[in-house]
């Protein structure tokens, strides 16, 4: 339920195709974002989810089963 709820938070923040968000994507390589689109990402997740999520958390995810084992944690 988590990665459904992300996978639609990515689709609407970054345009993408859903069939492109699955658990092993790069959020920059694989999902086209840069940093201001990371930024937005967090954002957007924060909001949905009701967690923060730290400057230095942030960065370190690369990829969509990252965001979804540290929300998983955090909820």
């Amino acid at each position: 339920m988590i990665f459904e709820q992300l996978q639609q938070i990515i689709v609407d923040e970054l345009g993408v195709d859903a069939e492109q968000v699955t658990l092993e994507a790069s959020i920059s390589d694989d999902l086209g974002a840069d940093s201001l689109d990371a930024v937005e990402l967090i954002m957007a997740i924060e909001d949905a989810f009701d967690i923060k999520v730290s400057d230095e958390v942030a960065q370190s995810f690369k990829t969509v089963q990252q965001i979804v084992a540290f929300v998983e944690g955090a909820k």
